[in-house]
């Protein structure tokens, strides 16, 4: 019999289901409760931030934050752990988890209409504008997840053994088709399948180990033998791949280890569509060391290079050496503000479109940075594809102000 995972949009009857099949196979109950503590047991990490990984709601610096890789490895760690228990019913995202290769794990998503969606969560008691906003919340947060794992959306049917669509399906009917798929020998817990959850744990091992060490890769296992596969561009690689060997080779069950690059790791390139071109000369502005941090790495994932200031003094003092093209900018900074940054910046510089980025803004303060010449005010937290967009098309201002000039 297998193992039950399901993955429902909101409003979509998810518990009800999930109790039902549970029920219906005697199945034991596994919980985002018990995969968080346990992951937080070995990372050290409190079990809150688990849950905000999956589900929010998260900050801006949540969203950027370096361990996040690090939260991964230790989730799915306590997935491995847990997933040759059966019979068994999980309602949550930790599913994604999973590789393929464990046969006996059956994997449901439950979806629906915007139109039925809206209507269930009606039922439920809310208002439409109630219902729509837990809608929208709620896939993004599930589009960011599968996203970060698979490249692709929640509602990506290939993602799943079975998709069930619940404005044409009742919860019965679900139940049901849910339960006969379940009990079915395909997805029964055979020693080949035993083998692979072997497989699967030990490469979720070498992961935590390697993701402790600072590393964001993806990882393959057969036998013992650990496939290391590198997602991001470094220019030391011969030196990176034998600290990945080295750091995998220290895990208890390894035989060999091998690291290349893998199917995202990519040579960076230049770019000739202006849509897509993005400033060479970048400049973060920012008190919070830990935010901006996790933001310049954000940014240099998309190719740019930022440099880093962590306050207006500090800034002031790059911008006279070396005048960036678009500069971020908080407003709240020790010292000299950033409204008075901005004030002199746009006297001394004025091609350097500045973007105000602050968590303690006001209406006041986005009217008179505009009327100060920055070319945005965005609050705190904000969705860095919203953030690089608007960087891009200050950018391209700048170019066009260049060629009015008639500078190469």
């Amino acid at each position: 019999m297998a193992v039950v995972m399901i993955d429902a949009g909101v409003f979509c009857r998810g518990r009800e289901v999930a109790g039902a099949v549970r029920q219906r196979l005697g199945a034991a109950e596994l919980t985002d409760a018990e995969l968080f503590a346990s992951a937080a047991e070995s990372s050290g990490v409190a079990a809150e931030r688990f849950a905000r990984l999956l589900y929010g709601p998260r900050s801006l610096v949540e969203g950027l934050r370096r361990d996040s890789p690090r939260l991964v490895a230790h989730l799915r760690a306590a997935v491995a752990a847990v997933i040759d228990r059966e019979p068994a019913v999980y309602l949550g995202g930790a599913g994604h988890l999973v590789p393929p290769s464990l046969t006996h794990v059956l994997k449901v998503c439950l979806g629906g209409t915007q139109e039925h969606r809206l209507a269930q969560g009606i039922a439920e008691g809310l208002t439409k504008r109630e219902a729509q906003k837990q809608i929208v919340r709620d896939d993004e947060l599930r589009a960011e997840w599968t996203s970060s794992l698979h490249d692709s959306g929640p509602w990506e049917k290939t993602l799943y053994d079975i998709f069930i669509a619940m404005q044409e399906t009742s919860v019965d009917d679900a139940v049901e088709l849910i339960s006969s798929h379940a009990t079915r020998p395909a997805v029964a817990l055979t020693a080949s399948v035993l083998h692979a959850v072997a497989d699967f744990r030990l490469a979720a091992a070498v992961g935590v180990g390697l993701a402790d060490e600072g590393h964001d890769v993806d990882l393959a296992c057969r036998d013992g033998e650990v496939t290391i596969l590198i997602k991001h561009h470094t220019m030391f690689l011969e030196r990176t791949q034998r600290e990945l060997v080295e750091l995998a080779r220290q895990v208890d069950g390894v035989r060999t280890a091998v690291a290349r690059p893998g199917r995202q790791y990519r040579e960076p390139g230049i770019s000739f569509d202006m849509e897509l071109a993005v400033p060479s000369k970048v400049l973060l502005v920012d008190d919070e060391q830990e935010f901006v941090h996790a933001l310049s790495e954000r940014l240099q994932s998309r190719q740019m290079r930022p440099a880093i200031a962590y306050d207006g003094e500090q800034a002031l003092a790059m911008v006279a050496s070396d005048e960036p093209e678009v500069m971020v900018l908080d407003l709240k900074m020790p010292g000299i503000d950033g409204m008075e940054v901005l004030r002199r910046v746009k006297r001394t510089n004025p091609r350097t479109e500045v973007i105000i980025l602050t968590g303690h803004g006001s209406d006041r303060e986005e009217v008179l940075a505009a009327e100060l010449g920055a070319f945005a005010y965005l609050r705190k937290p904000v969705d860095i594809e919203v953030l690089t967009a608007t960087m891009r098309a200050a950018y391209r201002r700048v170019e066009e102000a260049r060629g009015g000039s008639g500078e190469d």
